[in-house]
């Protein structure tokens, strides 16, 4: 079953935001703190991915091009927008606005990074699940974390989870058949790295440091993607 390792991903993330919203009820102070900290830890695993670029410039320019094109389509207000409408359908139970932003946050972390593009293709190509499962098993404690002070939205970012991981795995022979392996390679460091950026910037924003509109950032990766197949294209690298 090529979408088995997709699908216990996208299920750990459900399991693990279960266990977070019944450990919710916390004293303000110690939810503040436990905040703080899961946005410096997200802040460190970003510069981590950062420093894995063979080639910062690549970096800069995607995420200066992306989010040129995500300000102009203001994916973020359209992000958001979406876990508002899902707070009305529920009638807002959780406090305003808590849910878009559980919704967006874990959505962007658990969607960018390498090992999701790296275990879906796995999963593809040889119906190995393992690295999607490992990486579902630390979405499930993130969930766990994050659930416990932004709350149910978190538990939506499953499905863009599934749905990215999903397509890349059912695609995956196609993939590699279009895209030799040192241009994909280059694609997935350069990709993590600029991911990390963006990761960082959500871990400062959890602190308060910063109100970056993150999402905006995401058409980065596209950019990433153009940007070495130029430079493989013309013999750059």
């Amino acid at each position: 079953m090529v979408l088995f390792g997709t699908l216990i991903n996208a299920i750990l993330i459900i399991v693990g935001t279960i266990i977070g919203r019944a450990l919710r009820n916390i004293p303000e102070k110690m939810k503040e703190t436990v905040m703080y900290v899961i946005g410096l830890a997200v802040v460190v695993l970003g510069l981590q991915m950062g420093f894995e670029s063979q080639n910062f410039v690549i970096v800069i320019i995607s995420l200066v091009l992306g989010t040129v094109l995500g300000e102009w389509s203001n994916i973020d207000g359209k992000l958001n927008a979406f876990g508002h409408w899902i707070e009305r359908m529920l009638g807002a139970k959780e406090s305003k606005g808590s849910i878009a932003q559980g919704f967006v946050t874990a959505t962007l972390i658990f969607v960018i990074g390498a090992m999701g593009i790296i275990g879906a293709m796995e999963s593809g190509l040889s119906n190995e699940h393992g690295v999607l499962i490992s990486k579902g098993i630390i979405d499930g404690f993130t969930s766990i974390v994050l659930a416990s002070t932004l709350g149910f939205g978190v538990l939506l970012a499953a499905i863009p989870v599934f749905v990215y991981q999903g397509l890349i795995a059912l695609f995956a022979t196609q993939i590699s058949l279009a895209i030799p392996d040192a241009a994909l390679d280059m694609f997935i460091m350069e990709m993590s790295a600029t991911g990390g950026v963006m990761i960082a910037a959500i871990g400062l924003n959890m602190m308060g440091v910063t109100k970056i509109r993150v999402a905006n950032l995401l058409p980065g990766i596209l950019v990433v993607g153009i940007v070495v197949t130029i430079i493989y294209k013309f013999n750059l690298m």
